[in-house]
């Protein structure tokens, strides 16, 4: 069948795509909801996390903390968690509340002269400050892992993930990481989580769940969030939240065969991963050389490079020059796709791409950063 509903049936592909994500995912992850898209996936964890608190009883826990510069959709709830003005703004007056946490961006917001680590001590204490002074009312904590994509790639300090794990359970705050973009060994581990060993209370994929062949979504989900559904049908705890094309039994079969790839070619192993990572890496060192490269900032094979007027004094470009557009114009006359983030340029190479063709694609880059900003 082409497509059946998982509203009241299921189907062998959902069922062992289900059990394979729980094997692969982090630990603690035990239930599996799915959806078709990325935005979905976010929005089904929202509801999932303030209803359970509902039934609960902890009723006054009903807001949501989130980053700042954060993008996590644009469906009304996710933009709600968003935090990107140029996206967002707009809509401000049709969204809930939320609570901001400052993004950890080490590059763009920095304290003047001070050192790495102070900045990255201070990162820390206001995601400290900002989890603590909500304690109470706070129902769950959304973030990117590691890497906030949309916001222009900005890289986590290293350990700040699991600081905010640590925070959140101290404070009964669950706790929802977004792996649509960093989900599936764009970081170098199938997922972005693994590198700080934390086990969040809901984890939403989308993406690279099918390596792109087929939309689909899921949300993972511990037994404690599960079991805060449960219960006699009268007292109506059902989850009543889905999607017509949830578990689409094409998509699932794509999704199987996606992470039969990742086994049988050992995708992430360190013989085929890591010469692609080393070959990124250098590149990225050698866009970092180049004169109107203020900042280059990677994990695994995900990043980007920030131009500008001046790196030193960090004076930018002005908006309307768009000089990220002209440079991914530059290289598409060289046959590279790229993507500006204004301008900061997008560098996500496939995982399949060879040791060959990312060096192609730094020398594109390279060739086109430096057209576009003369």
């Amino acid at each position: 069948m082409a497509h059946s509903t998982l509203l009241g049936l299921t189907h062998p592909g959902a069922v062992e795509l289900a059990r394979q994500l729980i094997a692969v995912a982090p630990s603690g992850l035990s239930r599996v909801f799915y959806s078709e898209a990325g935005a979905t996936a976010v929005e089904i964890a929202l509801k999932m996390a303030y209803q359970a608190c509902q039934l609960r009883g902890e009723t006054r826990r009903t807001r949501f903390l989130r980053l700042t510069e954060a993008y996590h959709g644009d469906t009304v709830g996710a933009v709600s968690v968003g935090g990107i003005s140029l996206f967002h703004d707009r809509f401000r007056s049709l969204l809930f509340p939320t609570l901001p946490v400052p993004s950890p961006d080490l590059f763009r917001h920095s304290y003047g002269a001070v050192s790495p680590a102070e900045v990255r001590r201070r990162r820390f204490a206001e995601a400290t400050e900002a989890i603590e002074r909500h304690a109470q009312e706070a129902c769950a904590f959304v973030i990117e892992p590691l890497i906030q994509g949309a916001a222009g790639m900005i890289v986590h300090p290293e350990g700040y993930l699991h600081h905010v794990r640590e925070l959140t359970r101290k404070h009964g705050i669950l706790l929802i990481v977004d792996e649509v973009a960093t989900g599936f060994g764009r970081t170098g581990r199938l997922f972005a989580s693994e590198h700080e060993g934390i086990e969040p209370d809901l984890l939403c994929l989308g993406k690279g769940l099918t390596g792109g062949y087929l939309p689909l979504a899921a949300t993972l989900a511990t037994e404690a969030v599960f079991a805060s559904f449960l219960g006699e049908w009268a007292e109506a705890k059902t989850f009543y939240h889905g999607h017509t094309y949830t578990g689409n039994p094409l998509a699932c079969a794509v999704a199987l065969a996606s992470l039969q790839v990742f086994e049988e070619e050992q995708t992430l192993a360190p013989a085929h991963y890591g010469p692609k990572a080393e070959r990124y890496a250098a590149g990225m060192e050698r866009l970092s050389r180049l004169p109107h490269v203020a900042s280059v900032r990677w994990r695994g094979l995900m990043g980007g490079a920030e131009l500008m007027r001046a790196p030193a004094e960090r004076i930018p470009f002005p908006p309307a020059e768009r000089r990220g557009h002209r440079a991914i114009l530059e290289a598409r006359k060289r046959g590279v796709l790229l993507r500006p983030l204004g301008d900061v340029i997008v560098l996500m190479p496939p995982l399949a791409a060879s040791c060959e063709e990312i060096d192609l694609l730094f020398r594109v880059t390279e060739e086109s950063i430096l057209e576009a900003c003369r």
